[in-house]
């Protein structure tokens, strides 16, 4: 080992490195620097050594520090059960000696193949649960195991809207003949809208796959599941004043339909050209599309047949702005109890608020993100925080109709390809994502680091890192 030829005078004493300067030589400064025609004194006199290390040690960790914790690799038994995780380099050892294989690559996860004690910290998880985003956050005492923001999927009526084209596409060239069976279909009890099941599934999805690599399920008696939950009053957001009576007598109280109401409410009025005939024929028009805005009042308006084929026709414009729709805060209101009675399957979970959340994080000074949030759920507070993992849903199957190579007749897909969209590939050492599969199944499409496409014959491919429905950043 080396060792100092001498004490340095200005080492700083909580200095982690060695010093490298053991000669007065390469200290030797003979520039000089002329200023307003005056010689100026050398920097350095010759014979003191100096440090070339900083002041003050780059690897302690003060109290509160935000030095993030950047080797977490997720470990799993023998039997594929999750234990805690360990660092970067005892990984490398374990798997340079065969005693860990690896499993998964997107968090990167190791598998014992010996048999080895089984420990469990104490962990606390923390979900965020609004409406396009969410939030994760896994630590113990100590430091951040696991942190993720998951961007949930928002095309859901949309992709039901597509569903239903083709349906009423194929029925009536093809099944006119059928009788109508709509009317028979019955929902089973406990129905939530499509839009707002796929997030609690989502969610519920989300935090069993986080559950495979780390130890917070109901056999770690020391893991809680943190989730925030809300319940809004819609109609005390939108009138403040609101009283008991009001609540009981809405706005379409004594009409037949909201149609109805629409009409009295403009007093039978065109709303562009303002015109009121008794001969006049009024039309209810949605501001916005139906498939969005809904059949609420507040997105219905009265016009005249002339202005209403205008207006679809892009020749007139209405100067009104649609209303808030309180999406996110009816969603929240439905389904938050579905969520803790989901997640109370397998986790011990407690709810919380996000007023709660709101004033730890404020009393602590850390900025508002799902990913803080899901931290200060679960009562977070100078806990070393590691680098995030940012997912995104995706689809698995596209279900729409295919044209043939030339352009005409449709041709359904038959089978579902081994390769899938924004799967992650090995081709000739190079890692790319895969775009898509055509020439049935014989060429992948790909995108390398820059975006530039690539077409490969799916032969070449070395090796595949499956996403599934989340895809990993």
């Amino acid at each position: 080992m080396q060792k100092l030829q001498g004490k340095l005078k200005n080492v700083p004493r909580n200095a982690s490195l060695v010093p490298c300067s053991t000669s007065s030589v390469l200290n030797k400064e003979d520039t000089l620097s002329v200023q307003n025609n005056q010689i100026c004194k050398p920097i350095c006199k010759i014979g003191k050594r100096t440090c070339n290390n900083t002041e003050g040690n780059p690897r302690k960790h003060e109290p509160g520090s935000v030095l993030r914790v950047l080797n977490v690799v997720y470990v799993l038994n023998k039997r594929g059960l999750s234990l805690m995780p360990t660092c970067r380099s005892t990984a490398r050892r374990l798997l340079n000696s065969g005693k860990a294989v690896i499993v998964r690559r997107y968090p990167f996860t190791i598998q014992l193949t010996c048999v080895v004690g089984e420990t469990k910290q104490k962990t606390y998880v923390g979900v965020d649960t609004p409406y396009e985003f969410m939030g994760i956050s896994v630590f113990t005492d100590k430091k951040v195991l696991f942190a993720s923001e998951t961007k949930l999927r928002t095309d859901i009526t949309e992709r039901l809207s597509e569903r239903r084209m083709y349906r009423r596409g194929r029925r009536s060239r093809h099944h006119w003949y059928r009788e109508p069976r709509f009317d028979n279909r019955k929902r089973k009890d406990g129905w939530l809208p499509p839009s707002i099941q796929q997030k609690v599934d989502s969610i519920s999805k989300m935090v069993n796959y986080v559950s495979k690599f780390l130890p917070i399920d109901k056999t770690n008696i020391t893991a809680k599941v943190f989730v925030e939950t809300a319940k809004f009053d819609i109609q005390k957001i939108m009138n403040p004043e609101i009283t008991k009576e009001e609540y009981r007598n809405g706005v379409q109280k004594d009409s037949y339909n909201a149609r109805e109401y629409v009409l009295h409410r403009d007093e039978h009025t065109c709303q562009y050209c303002k015109k009121q005939e008794k001969e006049l024929i009024l039309v209810v028009h949605h501001i916005e599309s139906r498939k969005t805005g809904g059949n609420r009042p507040d997105n219905l308006i009265t016009l005249c047949v002339k202005c209403h084929e205008k207006l679809h026709k892009g020749k007139i414009k209405l100067n009104i702005k649609p209303k808030d729709n309180y999406k996110s805060e009816t969603c929240m209101s439905i389904i938050r109890k579905v969520i803790i009675k989901e997640l109370k399957k397998n986790f011990l979970v407690e709810e919380t608020f996000g007023y709660i959340t709101k004033e730890r994080r404020i009393e602590r000074g850390i900025e508002k993100s799902h990913i803080n949030d899901a931290f200060v759920i679960a009562n977070g507070n100078k806990q070393k925080q590691c680098d995030p993992y940012y997912v995104e849903q995706k689809r698995k199957n596209n279900r729409c109709l295919q044209l043939n190579r030339k352009g005409f007749a449709p041709s359904i897909r038959r089978q579902r390809y081994d390769l899938q969209p924004k799967d992650r590939v090995i081709i000739k050492s190079v890692e790319y994502k895969v775009k898509g599969i055509h020439s049935r199944g014989k060429y992948v499409k790909v995108l390398d680091k820059n975006g530039k496409e690539f077409n490969f014959k799916c032969s070449l491919v070395e090796k595949c890192f499956h996403v599934g429905s989340f895809v990993w950043k």
